[in-house]
Parts: C-alpha cells; structure tokens; sequence
C-alpha cells in the first residue's frame, strides 16, 4: 500500500479503488501544472465530486514495489577483479541484467534493478511495478495545504494540513497503462486502514516509505565542505533569485502560478541549509564527527590485518575532497546561477528535439509556467553572481563579449540576448522550429547554453577522479564502522529505496525552559491568522467551521480539532507524504516535515531532538468532509474508529 509518488515522495493507498494520499507539497507540482488564473487549484483547491471529475496529470507516476532482495555475494563475485571505476561500472551493469531478466520476463510490468548499500558493501536486487495513469482528485487550497508556507517550513509547533489525493488508474486488467478513457481505478493487493482513535504521547508510531539520501558515515571534513561550499553557495544564490521571484509573483496573479512550483521548490531546499548550518555549530557536529574518526583510527592501528584494509580510508576521503574544491565550488555555483537562467534551459532542449514529436508537448508545457520578463532579471543577476564569485578562468566565453561589445554591462547584453533569440517567446520559437529546425542551433540563447555545458562538463570530468577515491575511501571506511560495530544494529544510508522507521509520540524540550507538545489543534491555525499575510490568510469557511465546533466525527476527545503531531522517527526527504502508522496497522497521519533543531539529521541523527511531523489523519478527513464537502472520499476509505 505504500508507494513512490512521482519521482520524489511517497503515498500511500486508502482504499480498494486506487484512492492514494500524499502530501500537498508532494502534489504541488500537479495542482500548479492543471491550474490556470480561470481555474486556480492552488488558491481555491479543488475536490472531484465523480470519478469523471478527477483530472488526468500528464507524467505523474506511481510505482509500486514488487521485491527486495539481498544479492550482495552474486554482486561482490562479479565486481572481483576490476581495476578500476570503469571496469566496476560495466561489470555491475551486466550483473544487473543478469539479475533483473527473470522477473521481467515473469511479468513484463516489472522492471528490476541492482542498488548499491553501505557504499559498495552490500547490494539489492529492487523490482518495482509503476502506473501511468494517475488522476487529481483533490487538494484544500494551499492557505491550508501550505498554511504557514516558508516561515512555518520545518518549524514546531505547525499547522499546516499538508495532503492531496490522487487516484491510479489500470487498464481493465488491472495492469498499467498509458491514459485512456476506457482505463479504470486500480484495485490494489493491499490498502491501509485509516483509524479515528487518535494519539497520545508516548504512543508507537513508524513511518513506511521512501527516504532520499542521507550521510551518516559523513566524515568532519566532509562536513566542513558541506556546510562552506555546497550550502553556503546555494543559500546565497537562492537568496537572490528568491527575491525576484516573490517580487514578480506578488506582483501578477499569472506569474504566482506559474512560479508557485518553481518557488517552493527553491525555497524548501534553501531553508533546510540555513538551518543545517545552524545545527552544525549548535550541535559541534565536525568535531564529533572528528571525535569518532579519532576512535576509529585507534580501533585500526590495534591489528596489523585492520590496518590493512582500513588503514588508508580516511586520507583517501580528506585527499579527495581537498582535491575537488575548486572544482566542486565552480560547479555549484554554475548550478545555482546559469543553469537557472530558463531562456538557456529551453532552447538548450528544444535543439536536442529538434524535429522529434514530443518537442511540442515540452515546449506547451514550458511556456506554460514561463515569465520572459522575470526570466530577465533572474538572467542579469545570476550572471552577476556567477562573474563575483568564480575566478576569471572560468568564466564562460560570453563575459569576453559582455566587456567588449556592451561595455561589461549585464543587462545590456541580456536585453540583447531576449531581443534576438527566437526562444524568448512561445510563438517565435515555433515559427522557428516549423521553418528551419536546423538553424536552433545557432540561436544566441544555444549558443549560451552550450558554453556554460560545455564548461560544466569539463570541470566534472576533473573532478571525476577525486570522486572515485572519496568513494573508496568511503567503502573501506564503511566497512570497517560495520567491522568495529558488529553486533550493533547499524542501518544504511537513504538512497530512495523502501525503508521503515519507528518509535513514539513524544514531546521535546529545544531548549531550557520550553518544552513542545507532541500536538497542534485547528486554534492553532485561528491564533496565527493574518489576513495581510499570504502566509497566514484563514479560509472564511473554516474560520466559520471552528466558530461553530463543527467538526464531525474527527475531534479528540476534549472537543479540539485536532491538526499535526510529531514523533521520533527517522525521516528525511523523499519521506514526505509517508504514513505514520500506530501499532495496529492504522495509518493516523501523514508525514511531511523534520524539525528546526535537527536539521543535521541528514549527517547525524539526534535521538533527544529529532522528531518527524505529521499531519493527524483526522485533520485531513475532516478538510475533505466538512470543509470541501468530498464525503465521497472518506466513504471510499476503511475507517477504524
């Protein structure tokens, strides 16, 4: 019942007729993509009152896992004797094909492949079913689905009822298929049943799903570099594209939809860095983290047989990372400024596609949820960022022309790029296309793309091998953590396979004399209204559903609404939208947010500190029920009181 929702989330289906839960952040992208300024998803919401009503989402996917099999011994005897990196690659791609053709030719709808765990140390055999055809059915507006937006993001105490549901569709015999209106809701092998029973601190509680990555064997200099380069850049360059984004977006109601995905996005990933950095300092993370490579080598030096095989593990990962500074800083910061410059993005692919069917489909989309003028000033100021920070030897040939034909004057030489390149505009690009394919490729927004690609490409290839060594170093350095802590329970890293995680409801204490309940109710949301906020906007109708306590059947026992609670579970991204489960089965929340003062969890998890938030079931039922009147919904669902 718990699955892959797209390409990054999970869900979890509720009922015998394919009905699937996720976060609404989760299906942000979906709601904004079918939504217009006639037909506003996001800001309205929306709820299918038939299964005709329930809107077909082009390229959503839901995959299913079909088996999970530890084939480490096969793996490790293939890989025997390559003498490199190249070597190891093709080995592993033959033994994967080795192992995945039986299953696929047992059903052709599964598709299996070989994931690497521990660094290298182990290995899996994952087959996975997916479907094609999945369907909106409903969301709450986002001043509820995203109630708290950035200021609440990763914060406790919140209130923010943060689902979405969607239903997967098969073809008549219950197998995927591609969209079709002969297509039908999918009878799953399992559903979760949704329990009305509630939670009390101390309570168990797992979540199921599909966690993204993790390092928790990352070393202290590693750390360093985590939180001085990768964070530190993207935190910087977002801050800046964040700006123009807001500006242009509060500024058009069109703008606000076609960036709303886009924005958040952004805004997620840049606020979680903020607070790891923070975490870093608070919790001394690099010098525990040196601490234990400190005990580590110890551990080593003791037997000559250790240090053989472990001896050098750790100058390996800090040669490496010292070799790829320039490189991986370079790297980043073409990541987080000319890549994001969209005129680039779409003509880069439009000639890539030249002539091929789908280029039209890909460009509708595009210019969908395309603004030329914000585009413009996102341009000039993320080429200023990248000519500031990167030494001048790799600076992309465009900067010559920059100082030589327009005086080094940024926007000048945007206005002129936007002005002659055909990609500026849906309508000029294809006329372009329809009279000549060809010439695309010597458009001056290619042109551009295809410096900063090639420029990119050639600092990854140098630091290619400073990858490989980390990576092994990291696999010698692995093994022998699992050496010296045989007998401990010890657990992989997060790579988005299937994983499952448990504890308990429980409160926290962040710091001395403030202590946080384990839950939020609907005064919660009242007590943080600002109607000049777009944050905090509150609904008129629930306002009138909590002055009138109409809560139904969904209301704890003193009478409150119930809203979110949070609990010791080990989540991290790629969990949002993951069942929180009690001890009998039940699915009571879902799972969509970490919290503030762990935001190092990601490096080290921090039993006292870290807990995973979910929003209570209840909460959810009674926004589809009593506020969007989707009753249809809940009735689908197994309801356990």
């Amino acid at each position: 019942a718990v699955v892959i929702f797209g390409n990054g989330c999970t869900g979890e289906v509720v009922s015998n007729q394919g009905l699937l839960l996720t976060n609404h952040h989760c299906g942000y992208s979906s709601i904004q993509g079918l939504s217009s300024v006639d037909h506003d998803y996001l800001k309205d919401g929306y709820w299918a009152m038939s299964f005709g009503e329930e809107l077909p989402v082009e390229g959503l996917e839901v995959t299913f896992l079909e088996s999970f099999t530890d084939v480490t011994d096969k793996v490790l005897k293939a890989l025997k004797g390559c003498e490199n990196a190249a070597a190891e690659r093709k080995a592993l791609s033959e033994i994967q094909s080795t192992l995945a053709a039986p299953l696929h030719a047992a059903d052709t709808f599964v598709n299996a492949s070989v994931v690497s765990f521990f660094g290298g140390n182990a290995y899996y055999l994952i087959a996975y079913k997916r479907f094609k055809d999945i369907r909106f059915v409903g969301a709450p507006p986002s001043s509820i689905g995203k109630f708290g937006a950035d200021t609440d993001n990763w914060m406790w105490p919140r209130q923010t009822c943060d689902f979405s549901v969607f239903r997967i569709y098969a073809d008549r015999n219950g197998n995927p298929a591609k969209y079709s209106a002969d297509n039908v809701p999918y009878s799953p092998k399992r559903s979760l049943r949704v329990s009305l029973k509630g939670i009390q601190d101390g309570d168990f509680s797992m979540i199921m799903g599909y966690p993204g990555s993790t390092n928790r064997f990352m070393t202290s200099c590693e750390v360093a570099e985590q939180r001085d380069l990768f964070n530190a850049i993207s935190i910087y360059c977002r801050t800046e594209r964040q700006k123009i984004l807001l500006e242009d977006m509060l500024a058009d109601p069109k703008v606000k939809i076609q960036y709303a995905s886009k924005y958040s996005g952004s805004t997620n990933g840049w606020k979680k860095w903020i607070g790891m950095n923070e975490a870093f300092e608070k919790l001394d993370v690099e010098q525990r983290r040196a601490l234990e490579e400190k005990e580590f080598t110890q551990w080593v030096e003791a037997k000559k047989s250790r240090q053989k095989k472990y001896g050098e593990a750790l100058s390996k990962i800090e040669q490496a990372v010292s070799a790829r500074a320039t490189s991986r800083a370079v790297m980043r910061y073409l990541q987080e400024t000319l890549a994001n410059v969209e005129l680039g993005q779409i003509a880069s692919t439009a000639s890539a596609y030249a002539g091929e069917e789908q280029l039209g489909a890909i460009m509708d989309r595009f210019y969908k949820d395309y603004s030329e003028p914000t585009d413009r000033k996102v341009a000039v100021r993320m080429m200023e960022i990248y000519r500031e920070r990167v030494g001048a030897e790799f600076l992309p040939p465009f900067y010559k022309t920059v100082d030589e034909q327009f005086g080094g004057d940024l926007k000048a030489f945007v206005d002129d790029l936007f002005s002659r390149s055909v990609f500026s505009s849906k309508e000029k690009a294809l006329a372009a296309l329809e009279a000549d394919p060809e010439k695309l490729k010597e458009d001056p927004a290619v042109k551009l793309y295809d410096e900063f690609a090639t420029l990119y490409m050639g600092i990854a290839g140098d630091s290619r091998q400073a990858g490989e060594l980390l990576a092994e170093g990291h696999k010698e350095y692995i093994a022998g953590q699992l050496e010296k802590n045989k007998g401990t329970a010890m657990y992989p890293d997060a790579n988005f396979t299937m994983r499952l995680t448990y504890g308990k409801v429980q409160s926290y204490s962040p710091k001395d004399g403030v202590v946080y309940d384990y839950y939020t109710t609907l005064k919660g949301v009242m007590e943080k209204e600002d109607p000049d906020n777009w944050e905090f906007v509150v609904p008129e109708r629930l306002k009138e559903l909590y002055r009138n306590r109409d809560f139904g059947p969904y209301a704890r026992e003193d009478g409150q609404m119930p809203a979110c609670f949070i609990m010791t579970g080990d989540i991290t991204g790629g969990n949002s939208g993951s069942p929180g489960i009690d001890a009998d089965g039940n699915l009571i929340g879902l799972a969509f947010d970490g919290n503030w003062e762990s935001m190092s969890g990601d490096i080290i998890f921090e039993p006292e500190l870290q807990r995973c938030i979910c929003v209570d079931i209840r909460y959810v039922l009674f926004i589809i029920d009593k506020f969007g009147g989707a009753g249809r919904l809940v009735d689908e669902m197994n309801i356990i009181s």
